[in-house]
């Protein structure tokens, strides 16, 4: 994790025994988008305490992330309850979005 003013950045790895890969697709298992929202949410709560979820006002998935794949995530605080995110892979966008809390 690092911090920097109103930046924050961590990674996060889903593991293949996560139980949401079981259906999320048999033979060919991805990573759901609301997993990879979720660890916006925990890296929300974990750098901002006391911040909760209020809603993803914009979000997009542009590639999937597998199983054991290692992403970086990005938050950027923009004003009191609005923040950017941004998911990659080795430099390759997951997923973006803004968050409110």
């Amino acid at each position: 994790m690092s911090d920097t003013n109103n930046r924050r950045i961590s990674r996060f790895m889903i593991g293949d025994s996560h139980p949401s890969l079981a259906g999320h697709f048999p033979g060919r298992p991805l990573v759901a988008g609301v997993i990879v929202l979720e660890e916006v949410q925990n890296a929300l709560s974990t750098f901002w305490p006391g911040r909760v979820l209020a809603a993803f006002p914009q979000v997009k998935f542009v590639s999937p992330l597998l199983p054991g794949e290692w992403a970086e995530l990005e938050l950027v605080r923009l004003d009191t309850d609005q923040f950017d995110f941004r998911v990659t892979r080795e430099g390759a966008l997951i997923a973006s979005g803004k968050v409110r809390a």
